[in-house]
């Protein structure tokens, strides 16, 4: 493969989001940061900045497969690759990439809101108890105390959203502003 056809911007934005999923791990070790990770920040971050958007949705679903099978290994000592309920668990951050595909100008107005978005979408999604689990009735009560009992770990992904949005596109915005080559097409023509 020639230099020439390597995108430097793609392969910027894939080493940023493998940069921050690392820190998806750091649940482990401190249970009180339960979802307290980049997977939300790195899915409107991906949908707001590759061209190719088919490059955002599989960065995101590469990083939760990758991601959590370590996670499972932390967590069960075995190499687990499938479990049942991950369909509810990846959805809402594929809807996430989609949602940071309408930021268009990433500034903290837009990027907020769409965290807001990307918080309440995990929330209604991956709580829903009829889907998968036995821990919750499979009808609306438990699905409402399936949301409730989810509320701690959705401030903690607020939290993070903020900080990592915050990290991610701040960090990219200003590095577009020293390097060009990191400008989009788009933005290279203005």
């Amino acid at each position: 493969m020639s230099l020439k056809k390597i995108n430097i911007r793609t392969v910027v934005l894939v080493l940023i989001i493998l940069a921050a999923s690392v820190f998806r791990l750091i649940s482990y070790k401190f249970p009180s940061l339960s979802n307290f990770t980049p997977m939300g920040a790195i899915a409107l971050f991906g949908g707001a900045y590759f061209a190719d958007k088919w490059k955002a949705y599989l960065s995101v679903l590469v990083t939760l497969f990758v991601s959590d099978i370590f996670i499972n290994y932390l967590y069960t000592s075995k190499w687990v690759l499938y479990y049942s309920g991950f369909i509810w668990i990846y959805l809402p951050f594929l809807i996430m990439v989609f949602i940071g595909t309408f930021i268009k100008k990433p500034n903290i107005a837009n990027v907020g809101l769409s965290s807001i978005a990307a918080v309440g979408v995990h929330w209604l999604v991956s709580d829903l108890p009829w889907f998968y689990g036995t821990m919750y009735p499979h009808n609306l009560a438990g699905y409402g105390l399936s949301l409730t009992a989810a509320i701690p770990f959705e401030i903690n992904m607020l939290f993070a959203d903020v900080v990592f949005c915050g990290i991610l596109f701040g960090g990219f915005e200003l590095a577009k502003s020293k390097f060009t080559v990191l400008r989009s097409k788009k933005e290279l023509a203005v």
